[in-house]
């Protein structure tokens, strides 16, 4: 037997998951209502919908007889294996989950999580993006998560000022142009 296979072995028995006390705790993450409902709404999807259909395909495939060339039974397994690994990520993303509401800054025009930026380049090039948390980016919907360079160096900044960006090219001036946030009870998207 290969010292690999040894040394693997005892890794998975003393693996005591995260309870083990050495393991570090989850960082926070922020998220706005919007996102947080969108991941518990996949969550439950995959909990009461797509975890039972495949369970019962994989099931009926068992019951077929030979599992080696059943190819049911052998995609099923890992689509099973796919939605609980999925399962698990969800469920420690929403318990690390930290709900901000945008909208208690309405009215301010400094930049926090959650706000809309019209800024501007250089060369005057306007560009708008909403600062979301790191499960909501969506960049082609100017949806950017609140640790990139860009909002990472917007925050805190007002409306009118003029903030640094380090990037591959060089130094980056933007000019923040316009901030604003959702009204309460209302979500952006």
């Amino acid at each position: 037997m290969s010292k690999a296979f040894v040394s693997e072995d005892r890794e998975l028995e003393h693996d005591d998951g995260p309870e083990s006390g050495d393991q570090p705790l989850p960082a926070k993450n922020y998220i706005t209502h919007a996102g947080h409902r969108r991941l518990k709404e996949e969550l439950l999807n995959l909990l009461d919908v797509e975890r039972p259909e495949v369970v019962q395909t994989v099931a009926w495939a068992a019951s077929n007889g030979d599992r080696s060339e059943n190819g049911d039974y052998i995609y099923g397994k890992r689509r099973l294996r796919e939605i609980d690994r999925r399962i698990r990520f969800l469920t420690k993303r929403l318990d690390a989950a930290v709900v901000v509401d945008p909208s208690v800054h309405a009215g301010n025009d400094q930049i926090f999580f959650g706000a809309t930026v019209t800024y501007a380049d250089a060369e005057g090039a306007e560009r708008t993006v909403t600062i979301v948390g790191v499960d909501e980016v969506e960049p082609e919907r100017g949806r950017i998560s609140w640790i990139s360079p860009v909002a990472q160096a917007m925050l805190k900044a007002r409306e009118g000022d003029v903030v640094s960006l380090r990037s591959p090219a060089g130094l980056l001036e933007l000019e923040v142009i316009a901030v604003r946030y959702p009204e309460a009870g209302l979500d952006p998207d």
